[in-house]
C-alpha cells in the first residue's frame, strides 16, 4: 500500500487558493453569498468536497437573509487518493470547479459528462 502524501494544512489552503484564482472573473463575480472552507476530515469516505447552500438557479424574490453557502473541501480525503504532489494540485482543482458549479446550479451527472 502506498503512502499517504503529506502536505500541511496552509499549504492545501494555498492549493485551494490557487484553484480558485483559475476560476474566470466573469463567473466569480456572480457567487453570491458563498464561503469556501478546508476541512481536515470530510462526513464520509470518499467525499472530496461538498456543497451545501442555495444554487444561483435557484434562488428568486424570497432568497435574502440567508447564512452563506457553504464550499467544503477535504483535505485528507483528496491527500488520500493522489500519488504524488501533482495529483493533489489537480484533484484540488478539480474538486473546487466541481463544487462550485454546484453553486451555479449544475447537478452531478452534467459535471460528470464534463468530466468534473
Amino acid at each position: 500500500m502506498a503512502s499517504v502524501i503529506e502536505l500541511s494544512r496552509d499549504a492545501f489552503e494555498d492549493l485551494v487558493g490557487e484553484a480558485l484564482d483559475t476560476i474566470p472573473p466573469e463567473l466569480t463575480a456572480h457567487m453570491r453569498n458563498v464561503v469556501i472552507v478546508v476541512e481536515d476530515d470530510a462526513p464520509e469516505r470518499g467525499l472530496l468536497g461538498l456543497y451545501q447552500g442555495v444554487p444561483l438557479t435557484e434562488r428568486g424574490d424570497w432568497y435574502g437573509a440567508v447564512l452563506p453557502d457553504h464550499i467544503s473541501i477535504y483535505r485528507n480525503e483528496i491527500l488520500e487518493i493522489c500519488d504524488t504532489p501533482d495529483d493533489v494540485v489537480e484533484e484540488v482543482r478539480i474538486t473546487v470547479v466541481h463544487e462550485i458549479a454546484h453553486h451555479f446550479g449544475i447537478d452531478d451527472r452534467r459535471l460528470h459528462e464534463l468530466g468534473y
